[in-house]
């Protein structure tokens, strides 16, 4: 099963991907992507390169993972970061 994203939604899904405090569960909620579909997404969407910069970047990252994650940390991304 293959979804379909606007380029919008692409991109906001990749810049997710890139963010160090936005969690794997946090892209699952949004846009129904498991971590291993964001891997096959990133894999498709980025040159190889940048690929394998970012997946020895989140790779092993506890902010990445909710249950890694300190638990004072409770929220995905700043609450100022969409300001519409």
């Amino acid at each position: 099963m293959t979804m379909q994203f606007s380029d919008g939604d692409l991109s906001r899904i990749i810049e997710m991907a890139w963010e160090d405090r936005t969690p794997f569960e946090a892209i699952q909620q949004l846009y129904g992507l498991d971590e291993a579909a964001v891997i096959k997404l990133m894999r498709r969407e980025l040159k190889a390169a940048s690929f394998r910069l970012w997946r020895a970047r989140v790779s092993g990252r506890a902010t990445k993972h909710l249950k890694l994650r300190h638990p004072d940390i409770g929220r995905a991304y700043c609450p100022t970061q969409y300001k519409r």
